[in-house]
């Protein structure tokens, strides 16, 4: 066979694409009509899995389900004994990229729980709730009603925690799945700080404590509960930062938890 060009052969293939060859095939045809189908291999049976019982006592770094955190939950009679069982849950990817477990802030004694969504890339720097810009501005809101994190007294303090402990990558709001995951350890925090009262801040908080699908939106200012415990729905104040214009609802809100406040 005579050789070719290499130049001759570049040429050939590029009239073949501008005629719409586009897969490379062999020199002899096939007739797939005729070509009997290749049985396929039988599939291998399963590995049967053996797995070693969980002990939430002994192990609770091995569990990493929605079940396994609600037994680590229980099971914690303190509120450091619950930062310890959060700490030592293995279940929520978030953990791995996270620098810091952010658990609370503020005075557990409080007659106010303040509930959040998840901390951010100061929180999690700190390992503390609402320090950044949206925390500063939380601090100022409650100064304005005579209330702070750092109050002694117990009704004039605050008590401050997230439903996840853990930053999520880019500061995106928490999936439902990890809400989910995560409800157990905040019922549990709920049950152990009794508080009076309880705020949720923003849409990821509000429906996972409330158990709703209504947005933040339509259910701020008005009065919900948890168990016995009254809940008001307010604006995140990420919120306010992005619309100042909302800071006339938040007011209304801070004022009605006030009001509430006198009643206990």
């Amino acid at each position: 066979m005579a050789s070719v060009a290499f130049s001759e052969l570049l040429d050939a293939l590029a009239w073949q694409i501008e005629l719409g060859a586009d897969e490379a095939i062999g020199d002899v045809p096939i007739d797939r009509l005729t070509v009997a189908d290749v049985p396929k291999p039988a599939p291998k049976p399963a590995a049967k899995q053996v797995m070693a019982p969980i002990s939430v006592l002994d192990s609770p770094a091995t569990a990493v389900d929605d079940a396994g955190a609600a037994a680590l939950a229980a099971h914690a009679q303190t509120l450091g004994a619950l930062k310890a069982a959060i700490e030592g849950f293995e279940g929520c990817e978030l953990k791995k990229g996270a620098r810091h477990t952010v658990f609370s802030d503020g005075n557990p004694a409080a007659n106010v729980m303040i509930i959040g969504e998840a901390p951010g890339r100061d929180e999690d720097r700190e390992g503390r709730p609402f320090v950044g810009r949206s925390g500063q501005l939380l601090d100022r809101m409650l100064t304005a009603i005579d209330m702070s994190r750092s109050a002694e007294d117990p009704s004039k303090a605050v008590y401050i925690t997230n439903v996840l402990p853990w930053r999520p990558p880019q500061n995106r709001d928490p999936s439902t799945d990890e809400a989910v995951m995560m409800k157990a350890f905040l019922l549990r925090h709920i049950a152990l700080a009794a508080p009076g009262v309880i705020v949720t801040m923003g849409n990821a908080a509000t429906k996972t404590l409330l158990d709703t699908a209504t947005g933040i939106t339509r259910l701020r200012g008005t009065w919900a509960s948890h168990g016995d415990i009254p809940v008001l729905p307010m604006l995140h104040p990420a919120a306010l930062l992005r619309n100042p214009l909302q800071k006339r609802e938040a007011w209304a809100d801070l004022l009605a938890l006030k009001a509430r406040l006198r009643t206990l």
